[in-house]
């Protein structure tokens, strides 16, 4: 039986300044809420599922039985931001602030400046876990880490690639010398280019790209070449850091 404090308080968490004030979040459906109670990172507080997905998750018990609350499907409607509701839901804790990371001297990683859609968002965090990019850095004004929307969107990257939201310049402060490399519209052919070994891979806002303070700090101007007979006006930014990490994975891995 779902209470009115708790209602309040999970509906309230689909809106950023809640999820900001609480430091609480949520995630939705049997398969992430399944990486969710297995993993160590994040602090599941309760769960919210029907009896049939209790039944169905035994072998998860251990892991959730002094945290379940049984709910309808009705109750579950109310409480989830999915137009279809699954069979259950977690509120969960957000980790402590991260340091601002000191990189190895291999591998990438993204800094976001400014993507603003969740769908994005979780699409680059799902790039950088298949691509074993650890870091995925977020410039204050990039899409909440924690909406409903880019948690789905990541497939449960967000409970494995470490985030943070800081500055590029806080950023290089703590890795100074590294690398930048901005995916612009007119800079070197990714595919040509001699890449270093390590380095900061920047994706712009999905209208703007890059803002002009963060792209004095580049070091290296990197494009996608459209085929000749390309008309598209330009790549969806999430595909772009696909690409991107490709190819850096690829280059790095010869």
């Amino acid at each position: 039986m779902l209470s009115n404090n708790q209602l309040k308080l999970l509906v309230s968490l689909q809106q950023k300044k809640y999820r900001q004030k609480y430091r609480k979040f949520i995630v939705e459906g049997e398969k992430l809420v399944g990486e969710l109670l297995l993993q160590k990172t994040f602090q599941t507080e309760a769960l919210f599922g029907t009896e049939r997905w209790a039944d169905a998750n035994v072998a998860l018990a251990p892991y959730f039985l002094q945290k379940f609350n049984a709910v309808t499907e009705p109750e579950l409607k109310k409480i989830s931001a999915l137009t279809t509701p699954n069979q259950v839901l977690a509120l969960v804790q957000m980790p402590d602030t991260e340091p601002i990371p000191v990189f190895p001297r291999t591998g990438f990683h993204f800094f976001l400046d400014g993507l603003r859609d969740p769908g994005n968002l979780g699409a680059v965090l799902r790039v950088a876990d298949w691509f074993g990019m650890s870091w995925v850095c977020c410039a204050p004004d990039t899409a909440d880490l924690y909406n409903p929307k880019t948690v789905q969107a990541s497939m449960g990257a967000v409970l494995r690639v470490k985030s943070l939201e800081c500055s590029l310049p806080e950023l290089l402060a703590a890795n100074p010398n590294m690398p930048v490399l901005g995916a612009v519209m007119d800079g070197e052919n990714l595919f040509q280019t001699l890449l270093p070994a390590n380095g900061i891979v920047v994706i712009g806002n999905e209208g703007a790209g890059i803002r002009p303070e963060v792209a004095q700090l580049l070091t290296r101007h990197i494009t996608i070449p459209r085929a000749p007979d390309g008309h598209a006006e330009s790549l969806n930014a999430a595909v772009a850091a696909g690409i991107i990490a490709a190819w850096v994975y690829a280059a790095s891995s010869s």
